[in-house]
């Protein structure tokens, strides 16, 4: 069944964005399987990587998801007040006035050094409440978290204290898509040094986690308790290298439709800056998005789209909210389907094509589709227009 996040959003807007929960069922079902005994955080952070956070939340805690995982404290309170039960872990640095919003909401904290986790305790204790916390130690991100060199000091303060629950402890790899597994090496390595910790004195250690999308398919075994699933979530795979490692498909395809057609003549230059022309009548169609959509205007005069079937250029400036297509003798009609990313007959566009005609990664294209296009989902559960 189809339904919408927006009403009526078919006649609003016909550029928009299709979710397929079908899919998404899949693919968390073929991760967890992979993951075999370590549970996963799915990683929900910046609108669940252009997919819809509070929808894909939902859907994953019906199919049971253990944690999820989100950047900002903004993200898990709109999940807590959406109604989201599932445990939640910030990943992102904090500062000292938004711990209360953390303790208040149930949300996991990130504790990125000594001061941080006393003020995460202090909080806690003049609440009368119990903060829970992962401790992160930086292993060569060089991002958050403590050095590596001198975590033992944030260990030893966790073991002080009583209104904190250190549920975790974990790293993140800087290069766990390349093909040289070098330096991920050496972070295991780093990390499984300051783990030796707990077994020095006897203690039980916290959850355990260091792998992301590309640490899963590569690593064999990092002894962690946890992994932390992104990006193949959604169907894209990190690295091209690590495609079918894993059988996940993509869940996100963008469409719009033709909105004019014209015949321009040659040497007649088509959008901003003149920067395409023809030397030949051509037919160009425009459809009704552009770089205010999260169409990237790297991407002009290199994209391409699908109209019935087959693939055309993608002509001139793009501009703010419109672009243009070169039909050359092909056919089209206001109102055809065009399709951004996905399939269309035997042509698909992927979402690692326009980050090559970009110059960018798949991430930042999934993450820059702005929300003012809407997000249709499907599904084949019951559903209301939301």
């Amino acid at each position: 069944m189809l339904h919408e996040d927006t009403l009526a959003t078919s006649v609003l807007r016909p550029t928009y964005v299709t979710i397929d929960l079908n899919v998404l069922t899949k693919n968390y079902h073929t991760i967890t399987r992979h993951a075999a005994d370590q549970k996963v955080i799915f990683i929900l952070k910046a609108n669940a990587y252009g997919h819809g956070l509070i929808k894909i939340a939902q859907h994953l805690e019906g199919l049971g998801a253990y944690y999820f995982g989100v950047a900002y404290l903004e993200e898990g309170i709109m999940l807590r007040e959406a109604g989201v039960k599932t445990s939640i872990l910030v990943l992102g640095g904090i500062i000292g006035n938004q711990i209360p919003l953390f303790i208040k909401h149930d949300l996991t904290i990130t504790a990125s050094s000594i001061e941080k986790l006393k003020q995460i305790e202090q909080t806690a204790q003049s609440m009368g409440k119990k903060a829970i916390a992962h401790l992160k130690i930086d292993t060569g991100m060089e991002r958050i978290g403590m050095h590596y060199y001198s975590a033992e000091a944030l260990l030893e303060e966790s073991l002080k204290c009583k209104h904190t629950l250190i549920e975790g402890i974990f790293t993140h790899f800087a290069n766990a898509d390349e093909e040289d597994d070098s330096y991920t090496l050496l972070q295991v390595s780093r990390f499984e040094s300051i783990l030796a910790f707990y077994n020095k004195r006897n203690l039980t250690r916290p959850f355990v986690h260091m792998s992301n999308s590309g640490a899963m398919l590569q690593l064999k075994d990092t002894a962690c308790d946890m992994i932390r699933v992104g990006i193949l979530l959604y169907g894209i795979y990190p690295a091209p290298h690590l495609k079918l490692l894993i059988d996940v498909s993509p869940v996100l395809s963008w469409q719009t439709h033709v909105v004019f057609f014209k015949v321009v003549k040659p040497d007649h230059p088509v959008s901003y800056g003149g920067a395409w022309s023809s030397d030949h009548n051509t037919r160009v169609v425009t459809l009704p998005l552009g770089y205010g959509d999260g169409y990237m205007r790297a991407m002009s005069n290199k994209a391409k789209v699908l109209i019935r079937g087959r693939k055309y250029d993608q002509v001139g400036n793009i501009c703010m909210d419109q672009m243009m297509v070169n039909l050359e003798d092909g056919t089209a009609y206001n109102g055809d389907e065009v399709v951004l990313i996905g399939r269309q007959g035997d042509e698909e566009i992927r979402i690692e094509d326009l980050a090559s005609w970009a110059g960018t990664i798949p991430y930042e294209i999934m993450t820059i589709i702005n929300t003012r296009v809407p997000r249709v989902y499907i599904d084949n559960a019951p559903s209301m227009l939301s």
